[in-house]
């Protein structure tokens, strides 16, 4: 992510986006860069036309995903108490299965 990061800084600063630029801001921010991650990155985006990129993701509308209710503590200590239970019992049964595989 940092190295997109570091692009669209360069692209923001009116820099351009080349291999030689893109290693400075890595190194400005304290990160080594990895040649192979920054000649692919230069390369893929050297036909993307950023600006267009950017006015699309900002046009997409956010949708916010409705929260749930908190449970209550007295609803969830029975369930799980049930499924200990349940749990104990269903493994309990898987040993008695492999009891009369060996007995």
């Amino acid at each position: 992510m940092e190295y997109v990061y570091a692009a669209l800084l360069l692209h923001k600063a009116g820099k351009q986006i080349n291999e030689e630029n893109l290693r400075k801001v890595l190194v400005a921010a304290g990160i080594t860069p990895d040649e192979v991650r920054v000649k692919s990155l230069v390369a893929a985006i050297s036909e993307v036309n950023i600006d267009e990129v950017l006015k699309s993701a900002t046009a997409m509308p956010v949708a916010v995903a409705p929260t749930a209710p908190a449970p209550t503590t007295t609803t969830e200590a029975k369930p799980v108490e049930e499924k200990k239970k349940e749990e104990k019992k269903e493994e309990e049964e898987a040993l008695a299965g492999l009891s009369a595989l060996f007995g």
